[in-house]
């Protein structure tokens, strides 16, 4: 994540210094906290207001964790922007926006202010819940599989480049029977998660020649539950879209066990709870396209 220069958001009862800030929006939200932004809400114990807020994550004068949850969404664009672009930007949020103040941080900190003790959680008070903590992502589960999908649509050219057209022209093509969702699909063989990669996914997608019958039935049962959201709009937040290069655009969708990752003019990623560690090419096939401009149409977009 993005630190600041010691910016501070002053309260009634003490500064708070930040160290950084993410969106909490329909269109950009910390995955690892939910499939969709109402649940992301959800976890925070927020209501999913239409425009989202700003989460800023600091530490007060004692070196506590604290989350502060503004509405001045575009305050903490501009400053995440900065921030990504290298440059400096005073995070100081009026008093007047700040929504409420949770102790504790939803999401892993590598940083700490200086000259404050090291981070911890606050010293409950009258009223106050639990303190946040960042989901659990030392095992395969929903969390790590949503991590796994930012890592390819952040990567997405390492992740590409791994794979070759040829192998999905096989004769062992499935396809999602009924509603015009089928698309070849490639199998894979079975492997364990890669050490050394990004998000505890393997260092590599699973290869079309194997066996892999688990595996392509879960894409399957990808590939139908998102075509059903073109004809019945999920929570929003579950299908996004955003920037890729020239023409095209990034969609992630997300759903109860699965992940997707794709561009609308290449082919598609899946990620499943039930195949820890694997990553399962999709190929583009005569029909993945309309899928996938289907989801883009509908799926929400930064503004």
């Amino acid at each position: 994540m993005a630190e600041t220069q010691g910016d501070t958001v002053t309260g009634e009862d003490d500064a708070l210094y930040v160290l950084t800030a993410v969106l909490l929006t329909p269109a950009k939200f910390p995955s690892v906290l939910g499939d969709d932004y109402p649940e992301a809400c959800a976890a925070l114990g927020l209501t999913p207001l239409a425009d989202g807020y700003g989460l800023v994550l600091g530490q007060d004068g004692d070196g506590a964790r604290w989350t502060v949850v503004i509405d001045d969404v575009s305050l903490v664009a501009v400053a995440v922007a900065s921030w990504d672009c290298g440059m400096e930007y005073d995070l100081s949020p009026d008093e007047s926006s700040v929504v409420t103040a949770l102790p504790g941080w939803p999401l892993a900190v590598a940083v700490s202010a200086p000259g404050v003790p090291a981070p911890h959680d606050p010293v409950p008070g009258a009223g106050d819940g639990p303190a946040l903590a960042p989901p659990d992502t030392t095992g395969w589960g929903p969390a790590q599989r949503r991590l796994g999908a930012d890592e390819i649509a952040m990567q997405w050219a390492r992740w590409r480049d791994q794979v070759d057209d040829a192998d999905f022209l096989v004769p062992d093509g499935v396809s999602v029977p009924g509603d015009g969702a089928g698309q070849d699909v490639a199998e894979r063989t079975d492997h364990g998660p890669g050490r050394d990669a990004p998000g505890g996914i393997a260092d590599r997608p699973g290869s079309p020649e194997g066996a892999g019958g688990s595996g392509r039935g879960g894409v399957r049962r990808v590939l139908a539950e998102a075509r059903a959201y073109v004809d019945t709009p999920p929570p929003l937040g579950r299908v996004r879209s955003s920037f890729a290069p020239g023409e095209a655009r990034t969609l992630r969708a997300d759903g109860p066990g699965w992940s997707l990752v794709a561009r609308t003019d290449d082919i598609a990623f899946v990620l499943l709870d039930e195949e820890p560690g694997e990553v399962l090419p999709v190929g583009r096939g005569p029909e993945l396209p309309g899928l996938l401009a289907a989801l883009d149409e509908m799926a929400v977009r930064p503004t």
